[in-house]
């Protein structure tokens, strides 16, 4: 078992505290000096410059399931060049009227070294083999897709 601390810090900015008026702005401190600047959603009041949890949601599944697909190619001996993932998280209504990240859809474009041939198939069952294993994907209750372009 391994532990992964984040420190999430907020402070008051705003001489009103009233829902509209309060600063959504705060960090995520990892440590060793990288900190992010983080929000929430600007359809919630946040600040569109700052990463917000439903976007870092998507990108966390896109970055799980990225370094599992290139591990697999290094194992395979397929060299990627680049690997781009345009992600979606699609935050709907649950039964009870909750708001829930439903789905999330990863679009990965990955470009191959020249000479590198990779059929379809194997392409595909390297996909389907990193979200597997992608303890990230285990462990959420949404609907992760994986739809390679």
């Amino acid at each position: 078992m391994s532990e992964h601390n984040v420190k999430l810090i907020w402070k008051k900015q705003t001489e009103s505290f009233a829902y509209k008026d309060y600063n959504r702005d705060h960090q995520w401190d990892f440590g060793e000096g990288l900190v992010v600047n983080a929000s929430s959603a600007p359809q919630y009041l946040g600040n569109p410059e700052c990463a917000d949890p439903e976007r870092a949601f998507a990108a966390a599944l896109s970055s799980c399931h990225m370094l599992f697909f290139i591990a697999i190619c290094s194992k395979k001996r397929f060299v990627v060049e680049s690997y781009i993932d345009k992600s979606t998280a699609f935050l709907t209504q649950d039964k009870q009227g909750e708001l829930v990240i439903s789905k999330v859809i990863l679009r990965p474009d990955v470009t191959f070294a020249e000479g590198v041939a990779v059929s379809q198939e194997i392409l595909d069952k390297i996909h389907h083999q990193s979200h597997e294993k992608c303890f990230l994907a285990r462990s959420v209750k949404s609907e992760v897709l994986v739809e390679p372009v």
